[in-house]
């Protein structure tokens, strides 16, 4: 037998031995495909798998990463938006690239059953078998039972159009009368959008930070031209609408015996600039779950162009009690025992400046500083949810010493460190606000920070982001007022589209001012009128 370019000559092989050879080559062939297919499929895998971990490793860093590397908030949850789909995509390939010769056993349904709420709208589709007969012709079939899934459908917006008919009656006979019923009040008149349409809008822009010329891109897909200065005058006079509301929140909040309060940059374009300028918006906000208070959460955001303390003072008239801020100096000329204003700095504000220096310097010094302030959060999170007088009790009693102990350290590292030092300045920011941040050992209604009222200020950060600035001064104001609505709503769990349209409707209606207070977002039910 001869070889010749590597194949045998099968010629001067016996019929039996022949058959054998080429079964033998046949079976060879097979498993060169098969072991060339199973190399494709390892190598996709290995691709898949580097992939996965570059993905897991972009998530690991967006939030565990260096703080050069951390994203804020906002620009977090769009990092995570596409960072799982990548993921997801990546896992969906999956499947495809595993089938080789084998079939692998068919993944199960990914049903949802029970678990969409049960107020949505349910579209029932029946699907028969092609055919109902035996197919041993014993006849029909009966039918023992059925699989049900259910899957979530979107249906994008729907824009209607409310014709109101109004028809007049005379009475033929004497030809004098003539009757109509009167037209229904609307909060502006002669003009297009309904109360539901103008809360839809300003739900978009203030609780979606949707911008307006992106609403009028969306309407347009819809097939009806609504120009972005169209919204903005919706919104400007909704805005002076729901003035007196926000007024009377603003109110209501001062008449607590405790707030928090904190200021975000509001840039407002400067036409005769060319460019934006800096404005600022105050945030006073109400929120006593953490200890079971009697009043309901709110906030109030007020508009200045500046950011001096003047502005929080006037923001502030008539309140007398304990103001939770930061260690901005801006608050100082509230702390006037003839105001009745007392301070209580912020510890996460503290801790965030030794932990800058940590994460910069590893130093042993600032790492001691952290355990120590983290011995603090670990008893205020076992009474978090407990009455104040509990609270208090709890705090006088294991976080008192361990201050006291700290309170040691930091003039004992203080008198070692240059105050020029990162970490002097740090220490040194902790001891100009040290009566502050002992106030809250002496009130069980007093927080350990001000991370409530932070938590209010992101939203608007979101908004600045996507609508860049305010076109105006009035523009940032009315960007407050909304703002303050929606995020009131939100914090008592009512959902800020309902409750802004029927307090528009009600406006419209000629809602009394003496009964304003129903009005307020806490007052709102799904009833109400």
């Amino acid at each position: 037998m001869e070889i010749n370019s590597g194949k045998a000559d099968l010629t001067s092989l016996a019929p039996p031995l022949r058959a054998l050879f080429e079964g033998q080559q046949a079976a060879m062939e097979a498993l060169r495909s098969e072991n060339a297919a199973l190399s494709d499929r390892n190598q996709h895998l290995e691709d898949q798998n580097r992939r996965l971990e570059h993905l897991m490793w972009e998530m690991r860093r967006a939030v565990y990463g260096k703080k050069s590397e951390k994203l804020d908030p906002g620009q977090l949850q769009l990092a995570f938006e596409d960072l799982e789909a990548a993921v997801a995509e990546a896992e969906e390939a999956a499947p495809a690239a595993a089938r080789g010769a084998s079939r692998r056993k068919r993944r199960a349904a990914e049903r949802n059953i029970g678990h969409l709420p049960a107020h949505l709208p349910r579209s029932e589709q029946v699907i028969e078998p092609p055919s109902t007969q035996c197919p041993c012709g014993c006849g029909e079939m009966e039918r023992i039972g059925e699989d049900r899934t259910e899957r979530l459908d979107i249906v994008p917006a729907q824009l209607q159009v409310i014709v109101t008919v109004r028809p007049r009656y005379a009475c033929r006979v004497c030809e004098e009368g003539v009757t109509q019923a009167e037209a229904p009040a609307h909060l502006i008149e002669g003009a297009l959008p309904t109360e539901g349409a103008i809360a839809h809008v300003l739900v978009s822009k203030y609780a979606d930070h949707c911008p307006l010329y992106r609403q009028s891109q969306i309407y347009a897909r819809s097939g009806i031209e609504l120009h972005r200065s169209t919204l903005a005058g919706w919104v400007g006079k909704a805005a002076f609408h729901l003035k007196p509301v926000v007024d009377r929140l603003a109110w209501r909040l001062r008449q607590s015996g405790k707030l928090f309060m904190d200021e975000t940059r509001a840039p407002v374009l400067d036409p005769g600039r060319g460019r934006t300028r800096t404005g600022w918006l105050w945030a006073l906000a109400r929120d006593d779950r953490s200890w079971g208070g009697p009043d309901p959460p709110g906030v109030v955001y007020f508009y200045a162009p500046g950011r001096g303390g003047d502005h929080a003072e006037t923001f502030l008239k008539g309140f007398k009690g304990i103001l939770q801020v930061d260690g901005y100096a801006g608050y100082n000329r509230l702390a006037d025992p003839d105001r009745q204003v007392r301070l209580a700095y912020c510890w996460a504000h503290s801790r965030r400046k030794v932990h800058d220096v940590f994460d910069r310097d590893r130093s042993g010094i600032a790492a001691e500083g952290l355990r120590r302030i983290a011995e603090f959060y670990a008893i205020e999170a076992g009474v978090r949810g407990a009455s104040a007088e509990r609270r208090l009790a709890e705090r006088q009693s294991h976080t008192a010493p361990l201050i006291e102990e700290f309170g040691v350290w930091l003039r004992e590292q203080r008198t070692r460190l240059s105050a020029k030092s990162r970490l002097g300045e740090a220490l040194a920011y902790i001891a100009r606000h040290w009566d502050g941040l002992l106030v809250f050992l002496e009130d069980g209604r007093v927080e350990m920070d001000t991370n409530c009222v932070e938590n209010l200020i992101r939203p608007l950060a979101l908004n600045r982001k996507n609508a860049l600035f305010a076109g105006h001064d009035e523009g940032a104001a009315a960007w407050g007022r909304v703002a303050s609505l929606v995020e009131t709503a939100k914090l008592n769990g009512v959902e800020p589209y309902a409750y802004l349209k029927a307090t528009l409707e009600a406006i419209a209606s000629g809602h009394p001012a003496s009964r304003i207070d129903e009005l307020l977002p806490w007052a709102f039910t799904p009833d109400s009128p």
